[in-house]
C-alpha cells in the first residue's frame, strides 16, 4: 500500500493555514498542490508557511487531474464546499472537508451519495472532536461515569467582527447561509458525537438582538428530543459582546461534567466538582484548534482504508440536525422531526 499521500488544498481562507500546515507536518504526506480563485492568496499562503514545491491552480477540475494527487482538503465558503467535494469525490481523491459539507438536505445527499460511489474515504472537518478535554469526555462516557445522559447543554457564543478575514461573506444567507451552519454546527456536532445517540425531534427560535449587519438572525436557541426519551438544549450567537465561549454539559444518572469540571461516583467521597486541567473548545481562532491530530487521523484512515468516526456519513446526523434547527425557527419554533425529507 502506498506510504506517502500526495495530499491538496483547495481555498486560501483564514482555515486553510491549518490544513497547510498539518498536511506538511504529516510524515506521511506531501504537499503537491494548492488552488483558489485567486493566484495570489494562494501564494500568499504558501510562502507564509514557507511550503515550496507546490503547484498552484486556479481550476479545481484541473488540479484533480494529477496523478500524484491522492487526498484534498476543502477549505471554501459554505455554499461552495458540497460542489468542489462532489467532484473531488469523483475524481477519485479522498477528501477532507471543512463544515458544513453541504447546506441543504438535498446537498447533503448527493455528497454522501457521490463518497459511497467513489468508496473514498472522508473527514467532515468537525475539529473540536480532537479537542483534549471533548476526547476525556468521551473516554469519561464510554467507560461509565455519568450513567445515562439525561440532559445535555453545549453553546457557541461570541461576537464576531471584522477583525475575521471571512467577515464580508459570513454574515450573508447566500454564503454564511445561517449561524446555526456557519459555527453553531460546532456545538450540535461536538454533543452528537459525545452522545452517540440520534435526535428525532427539535424546536428552535432565533432573534437578532442589537446587530444588524447580519443577513440572517445571529442567535438562535433549541431543545431537541433523542430517541431514548431524553432532551438537549442548544444555544448559538455571533453577537454577545463576550470572550469566545463553549460551553459543554453532559448530567447523567451517575454524574455530570461542566466544561472541565466532574461530580461522579466513580469519585468516592467527593465533595466538590474535580477539574480536569485539560485544553478546553474556549477559542475561536483557528491556530488553537487541533488541526495536526485531525489531519493525522484523516492520514491513517487513508493508509489503512478504514472509515473516519468523522467521515461525511458519520456526520451526516449532524448535519440534519443543523438543518432542522434552522427550519424550526424560520417557523417560530414549529417542532421539526428527523430524519428530514428533502
Amino acid at each position: 500500500m502506498k506510504k506517502e499521500i500526495g495530499a491538496g488544498i483547495w481555498g486560501a481562507g483564514w482555515v486553510s493555514t491549518e490544513h497547510l500546515a498539518a498536511w506538511n507536518n504529516n510524515p506521511h504526506s506531501r504537499i503537491v498542490a494548492m488552488g483558489s480563485r485567486r493566484k495570489e492568496q494562494v501564494e500568499e499562503r504558501l510562502a507564509q508557511a514557507g511550503v515550496e514545491g507546490v503547484e498552484v491552480y486556479t481550476d479545481l477540475d484541473e488540479m484533480l487531474g494529477r496523478k500524484d494527487l491522492d487526498a484534498v482538503s476543502i477549505c471554501m465558503p459554505a455554499d461552495l464546499q458540497a460542489d468542489a467535494g462532489i467532484r473531488a469525490a469523483e475524481a477519485g481523491k479522498h477528501v477532507c472537508m471543512e463544515k458544513p459539507v453541504a447546506t441543504t438536505p438535498e446537498e447533503l445527499r448527493r455528497i454522501r451519495d457521490a463518497v459511497k460511489k467513489a468508496g473514498v474515504r472522508t473527514v467532515t472537518s468537525f475539529v473540536l472532536r480532537w479537542n483534549p478535554m471533548v476526547e476525556i469526555i468521551a473516554r469519561l462516557i464510554s467507560e461509565d461515569w455519568f450513567g445515562k445522559i439525561i440532559y445535555s447543554r453545549f453553546a457557541y457564543l461570541h461576537e464576531m467582527g471584522d477583525w475575521y478575514s471571512g467577515y464580508g461573506w459570513a454574515r450573508t444567507k447566500k454564503q454564511g447561509k445561517s449561524v446555526t451552519l456557519l459555527g453553531g454546527c460546532h456545538a450540535v456536532d461536538a454533543m452528537l458525537f459525545l452522545l452517540k445517540k440520534k435526535v428525532i425531534e427539535v424546536s428552535a427560535f432565533s432573534a437578532r438582538g442589537h446587530r444588524d449587519d447580519f443577513e440572517y438572525d445571529p442567535t438562535i436557541a433549541g431543545v431537541m428530543r433523542f430517541e431514548d426519551g431524553t432532551l438537549a438544549h442548544i444555544t448559538v450567537s455571533q453577537e454577545l459582546h463576550m470572550p469566545y465561549t463553549f460551553p459543554m454539559e453532559l448530567m447523567g444518572s451517575k454524574g455530570a461534567v461542566r466544561d472541565n469540571r466532574i461530580w461522579s461516583d466513580k469519585l468516592a467521597g467527593q465533595k466538590d466538582w474535580a477539574t480536569v486541567p485539560s485544553i478546553l473548545p474556549d477559542s475561536g481562532d483557528v491556530s488553537d484548534h487541533p488541526f495536526q491530530n485531525e489531519i493525522d487521523h484523516f492520514v491513517e484512515c487513508i493508509l489503512e482504508d478504514r472509515e473516519s468516526h468523522a467521515s461525511v456519513e458519520n456526520t451526516a446526523h449532524s448535519h440534519e440536525v443543523v438543518f432542522a434547527l434552522d427550519r424550526s425557527a424560520e417557523q417560530s419554533g414549529m417542532p421539526v422531526s428527523l430524519p428530514l425529507a428533502e
